[in-house]
């Protein structure tokens, strides 16, 4: 069990309570299908994803991002057992789709650097180091099934 400060919770609450979770989940997922293209083969059915412009353009992308942004919000109100919550998502992540384990770290890193740029100075160095310490456990918590 992992344990946070109240000034974790805080900065945490904070950062989801700024993020716009239609442009951030969509900017975070193109970010990672651009950065990483290895990645696009798990999304074989969103149509073009032939470039920058068309995963930027994809509404499919657009409408995954927000998935994945409404699932760490499930994590926010969960934080004091966030293996238990996701223990479904980390099985059907593992058994059905297959998706090799690194990439949820690969996502989170995208994720990060949008919420940094968007936030701009108030994604202060202790902010930072919560939401780093919050999508470790996540990331953790998602790839439990495949160990």
């Amino acid at each position: 069990m992992v344990k946070w400060t109240a000034e974790e919770r805080a900065a945490i609450q904070g950062v989801f309570a700024k993020l716009d979770y239609q442009s951030v989940g969509r900017d975070s997922l193109a970010r990672c299908m651009i950065v990483y293209p290895w990645t696009q083969r798990y999304f074989g059915g969103f149509g073009n994803l032939y470039n920058a412009s068309a995963i930027l353009a994809n509404p499919m992308v657009a409408a995954h991002g927000m998935v994945v942004l409404q699932g760490l919000e499930k994590a926010l109100k969960n934080m004091d057992d966030i293996k238990k919550t996701y223990a479904s998502l980390s099985e059907l992540h593992s058994e059905k789709l297959h998706v090799d384990p690194g990439n949820f770290q690969l996502l989170a890193d995208c994720l990060t650097v949008v919420v940094a740029a968007r936030m701009g100075t108030e994604f202060t160095q202790s902010v930072h180091a919560a939401w780093h310490k919050f999508l470790s456990v996540v990331v953790s918590a998602l790839t439990k099934e495949y160990y």
